[in-house]
């Protein structure tokens, strides 16, 4: 229940969380109503960067969504040009974070990152859908264990993100739902599939990890 009220935080949310604090107790000594703005302001960054256990299906007939958000496309694309996938249809489906999302982001199935690729962008609102091809982006090129088709997943930075961050390498086996990264103040994540029946809807709030995108 304590871990439910009060999850763990991100790695990259201690420093935010010490600059927020130190300046509540400065700005407290001179004013009271900023002081409880900034207490307010200091809730929400621990919030922002809560890191709370997520507890996946464990099976790789299906995948799970990357990202906690609201789910905003669902259509069929060519694949990144960046992966050298243009010449390959794939499902794509975008899931939107908003400031009070949980921002840690997770493979959807167990797998093999093949490929990692960073590309710095503009900073567009990433509900857009040019932010695919023009925002901060970074790719994942991920192997599935069970059948070895590729699923791509991309972060995008978002019109307040300035720093994407990956936690895992190239060469690296993964199970499913386990953490790759996060984005830091809103922002986007698409999955790119084949071979799959979309489960998720338009509109659909989904959590990272857990909720179900697409099956065979």
């Amino acid at each position: 229940m304590f871990n439910t009220i009060f999850p763990k935080i991100h790695k990259e949310g201690y420093k935010f969380l010490a600059i927020s604090i130190i300046a509540t107790f400065i700005i407290l000594f001179f004013s009271k109503f900023f002081g409880v703005l900034f207490i307010l302001i200091t809730f929400w960054v621990y919030y922002f960067f809560r890191d709370p256990e997520r507890y996946s299906i464990e099976d790789d007939s299906f995948l799970v969504s990357p990202a906690d958000g609201l789910i905003t496309d669902i259509s069929e694309k060519s694949g990144p040009e960046e992966l050298r996938l243009e010449n390959t249809t794939y499902t794509k489906v975008s899931v939107f974070m908003n400031v009070f999302n949980c921002h840690v982001n997770r493979v959807p199935t167990a797998g093999k990152i093949e490929e990692i690729y960073y590309k710095p962008g503009k900073f567009l609102n990433a509900s857009l859908d040019k932010a695919s091809e023009e925002n901060e982006r970074n790719y994942f090129k991920i192997k599935s264990k069970k059948n070895n088709e590729e699923i791509i997943i991309v972060q995008i930075a978002g019109l307040i993100a300035r720093r994407i961050v990956c936690e895992v390498e190239q060469g690296q086996d993964l199970k499913q739902g386990d953490r790759i990264g996060m984005i830091r103040f809103g922002s986007r994540v698409d999955i790119y599939f084949k071979n799959k029946k979309v489960l998720a809807k338009i509109g659909q709030n989904v959590i990272a990890g857990e909720s179900l995108i697409a099956s065979e």
